[in-house]
């Protein structure tokens, strides 16, 4: 089979993708509903396709002004290692600089395992001294 050229594509995820590239490398994918909402809250979405065939995604939340946090990075294993997450950083990294407020510092944070923490270091993230906290929180039917 031939492959085809990779295509990148910006804010143009569908959350059938999103759920495919979810189970390519994690899992407990998050629902449909949940999927949606999550992409159009997001504020850059960047989605790399082989052909057809949905192989990366990145996504970021952020205010604009003080904080923006890099989510969701997923290169399927079948494509790691060719600079697939390598560009979809830099061009998180462009949407914040072009989003910026002009001569102020803008904290961007990512949460990494830690087997990926050099990857995200050559890009000049580094480990501080806090401590991630999670909490999952079930949401009931409301009358």
């Amino acid at each position: 089979m031939e492959k085809k050229q990779l295509n990148v594509k910006l804010n143009d995820l569908t959350a059938k993708s999103f759920i495919e590239l979810w189970e390519s490398v994690w899992d407990n994918p998050p629902t449909p509903e949940q999927t949606v909402l999550a992409l159009l809250n997001s504020i850059f979405i960047v989605s790399v396709y082989d052909g057809d065939k949905p192989v990366a995604m990145a996504r970021m939340l952020g205010d604009f002004g003080l904080d923006y946090y890099i989510k969701d990075v997923v290169v399927r294993p079948e494509y790691q290692n060719k600079g697939i997450g390598k560009m979809m950083i830099k061009q998180c990294m462009k949407f914040i600089r072009k989003n910026g407020v002009p001569g102020t510092d803008i904290c961007v944070e990512l949460c990494a395992a830690p087997d990926v923490i050099p990857f995200y270091e050559q890009f000049g993230f580094s480990s501080n001294e806090s401590k991630r906290l999670k909490r999952t929180c079930h949401i009931d039917n409301v009358l």
